[in-house]
């Protein structure tokens, strides 16, 4: 079977024979799959009337254990110090996370969830998992241990380490 980038190969190779085109493929094949991926994650955060940058920011501060501070949780969400003040704003407004004063530090704060960003955190999280077995459900278990231990090596290659 063939997929849409087989497509975009073919072309290429008939304009440009001179091109070893097997990275484009993977990437293209990694780039729509995150699409793909972001798409369905995003419909399943919409049922539960949250966006998927929310559900990230209360996840990271439910998986964590602890209240962050902002670095910290910008760091782990991968995103700017200014945005992530203003998704911890919108946050602070739907009641969901809170910010609080570190103890011996004026300039600092904490990010913590409230009850309720606890609640929905948690209420969302089995049926996030289940979401992201059924989006892998086409690979069996020996292909997704093999897939998770290529992208790994990927990610790790391009500095995403810690």
């Amino acid at each position: 079977m063939r997929d849409a980038v087989d497509d975009f190969l073919d072309q290429w190779a008939v304009q440009r024979t001179d091109l070893d085109l097997d990275a484009m493929g993977a990437i293209g094949r990694i780039l729509r799959l995150s699409r793909l991926v972001n798409a369905h994650l995003k419909d399943y955060f919409a049922h539960h009337g949250l966006e998927t940058w929310e559900f990230d920011v209360l996840a990271t501060l439910r998986r964590s254990g602890r209240p962050l501070t902002a670095k910290s949780l910008a760091d782990s969400v991968m995103i700017s110090s200014a945005a992530l003040t203003n998704r911890v704003d919108r946050l602070v407004t739907r009641g969901l996370v809170a910010r609080e004063s570190v103890p011996g530090d004026r300039r600092s704060l904490h990010v913590t969830l409230t009850d309720a960003g606890r609640e929905l955190v948690d209420g969302t999280v089995e049926g996030h998992v289940r979401n992201q077995r059924k989006l892998l459900s086409a690979l069996d278990e020996p292909d997704r241990e093999e897939f998770t231990r290529m992208l790994r090596t990927l990610l790790i290659s391009l500095g995403d380490t810690h």
